[in-house]
């Protein structure tokens, strides 16, 4: 069996770029472009996932965070409301295994274990290098131990 390489800030998934809202041809608004204006990040498509259910292997853990704008375009922001003290983390978008946008669900192959365990988000961290490092390290160390069902 070949090991599965996990590289933590490459989407596996490029359905995130495709909204069936922004794909019509109409001049409509929609909730992507007002949350990719609001945020003032120009053409960010991960802005436009705001919102939506985040959904680990094992039931849901939050919403991707409005302040998502804040972290890199390789990263989503999830709040995870009561379910973790209302901690908010950081994952990055190589855990995420698909976006449903009928659904408005982003589906990531970790646990909820697995997700409460991973380094904690401090807003007010200098250390921004840092922080990534040890959330890439954390991520990719449990793909070594418990690789995704593909």
């Amino acid at each position: 069996m070949q090991p599965f390489l996990f590289v933590p800030w490459v989407w596996r998934d490029p359905s995130w770029l495709t909204d069936p809202d922004t794909d019509r041809g109409d001049d409509r608004d929609t909730a992507a472009d007002d949350a990719r204006a609001a945020a003032g990040t120009g053409r960010r498509p991960d802005v436009g996932l705001i919102g939506y259910d985040v959904e680990a292997t094992d039931g849901g853990i939050g919403k991707v965070d409005e302040d998502n704008a804040e972290v890199p375009a390789d990263c989503l922001m999830v709040d995870t409301g009561p379910w973790i003290f209302g901690r908010k983390v950081v994952l990055p978008v190589g855990t995420v295994r698909h976006v449903d946008h009928q659904e408005r669900k982003v589906h990531v192959d970790r646990t909820k274990e697995q997700i409460r365990n991973a380094p904690e988000y401090d807003p007010d961290d200098t250390d921004r290098d840092g922080h990534r490092r040890r959330t890439g390290d954390y991520y990719t160390e449990t793909y070594r131990l418990m690789p995704p069902m593909l």
